[in-house]
C-alpha cells in the first residue's frame, strides 16, 4: 500500500506548501495585506512564478486577492482564514528549520561551468 493511500489529506497539503516559493508567499502574507510588487521585492522569485503561485493559492482558497477600483488599479493579496490557519504550521517550519538547518545548507549551489 502507498503511503498517499493511507493519508491523502496530508499529502495534499503536503503538494500545497510544498511548491517551491509557496511557503515564502504564505510566510510573507502572514505581516498583512500586500501589493504584488511589495511581495516580490520581498522575495527572490520572478513576476511570472509569484503570479502563478499567488493564483494557485487563490483557486486553493488560501490567498484573497482584491481588486480596488482606484486610478491606477490597485491590487491587494491577502490570507483568507484557511490561510491564516497555515500560520503555526510555517511558524512551526520556521522553528525546525532554525534548529535542525545549518546556515552552510542554505547557500546556493555553485554554478556548473557550461
Amino acid at each position: 500500500m502507498k503511503s498517499t493511500d493511507l493519508c491523502p489529506r496530508l499529502q495534499k497539503s503536503m503538494d500545497i506548501i510544498g511548491r517551491r516559493w509557496t511557503g515564502l508567499i504564505i510566510y510573507q502574507l502572514l505581516q498583512g495585506p500586500q501589493r504584488f510588487s511589495v511581495i516580490e521585492a520581498a522575495l527572490p522569485v520572478s513576476g511570472r512564478l509569484l503570479s502563478e503561485r499567488l493564483k494557485e493559492l487563490e483557486q486553493e482558497g488560501i490567498v484573497l486577492r482584491e481588486v480596488f477600483p482606484e486610478t491606477p488599479v490597485r491590487i491587494q493579496y491577502s490570507l483568507t482564514d484557511k490561510g491564516r490557519a497555515l500560520e503555526s504550521v510555517i511558524r512551526g517550519l520556521q522553528q525546525w528549520s532554525d534548529s535542525w538547518i545549518t546556515s552552510e545548507e542554505c547557500q546556493p549551489e555553485p554554478s556548473q561551468p557550461q
